[in-house]
């Protein structure tokens, strides 16, 4: 399964509270992409290709959202679910209670708060 994450900064727009309808989308090379926000895709246009190979193959842990290489995470199949995780023995457990719930959530088809005040981050300036 595959969330957005922001190609400059790496960030998991879920994690951040980023909604599809708040990321800042931008195409390159036919494809368009989701970003936390313009600041990253001002510094994305000045080198895509370095930024997409930093970030061609992180995943999200479902779970607890961190974001890590593909080489850094485990794949468990779950409730019928091939899933990346951290390395966390707990999220794994904690995702089999309620599967639907954590996949509608990585999808972005659910709310989610994210973990950040977006009192002047860079997700949303001086809102």
């Amino acid at each position: 399964m595959k969330t957005h994450i922001c190609p400059t900064c790496g960030c998991s727009l879920v994690r951040l509270g980023v909604s599809s309808e708040m990321a800042v989308a931008h195409s390159h090379n036919g494809r368009e992409h989701h970003f936390c926000c313009q600041a990253c895709v001002d510094l994305f246009v000045n080198d895509p290709e370095k930024h997409l190979a930093e970030t061609s193959d992180m995943i999200v842990c479902p779970t607890c959202l961190a974001e890590k290489s593909a080489d850094h995470a485990v794949k468990l199949t779950i409730a019928g679910h091939e899933m990346h995780f951290c390395r966390c023995p707990y999220c794994p457990e904690v995702f089999e209670k309620k599967p639907d719930y954590y996949i509608q959530r990585l999808e972005g088809t659910i709310p989610h708060e994210g973990v950040m005040d977006h009192e002047a981050c860079c997700v949303r300036p001086g809102l």
